[in-house]
């Protein structure tokens, strides 16, 4: 599985990341009984420090397809997730669709789960 690009102007941010993505195995796609992380679809964990001593996340994702029912609500479940975070002051939620969303971007577990090997 490709693994999402974690930014950080800060070395200390590696265990913040770390908790943003226990954060995104939270989020579940309705229709798939998988994680959107392990699923594959966050594709990039952008985290900048703020003068408050918090961090802004920027989260760029997908969706396993444009016409998925809950687009519209998918972003909104991961920043709701990510804002939990204490050390979280702002989350942006982007949905992208370049790179198509394929299996391949699927964790090992997410596709045993799934039946896919």
């Amino acid at each position: 599985m490709p693994s999402p690009t974690i930014e950080s102007a800060e070395p200390s941010v590696d265990a913040l990341g770390e908790k943003i993505i226990a954060q995104l195995r939270t989020v579940f796609d309705p229709e798939i009984p998988v994680n959107v992380y392990d699923l594959g679809l966050i594709y990039t964990i952008d985290v900048k420090s703020v003068e408050n001593g918090k961090s802004d996340v920027r989260i760029d994702m997908t969706l396993t397809t444009p016409n998925c029912p809950v687009a519209a609500e998918m972003p909104a479940m991961v920043q709701n997730a990510v804002l939990k975070l204490e050390e979280i002051n702002d989350a942006k939620i982007s949905l992208v669709w370049d790179p198509p969303w394929d299996k391949s971007r699927m964790s090992d577990e997410a596709m045993l789960h799934l039946n896919m090997f």
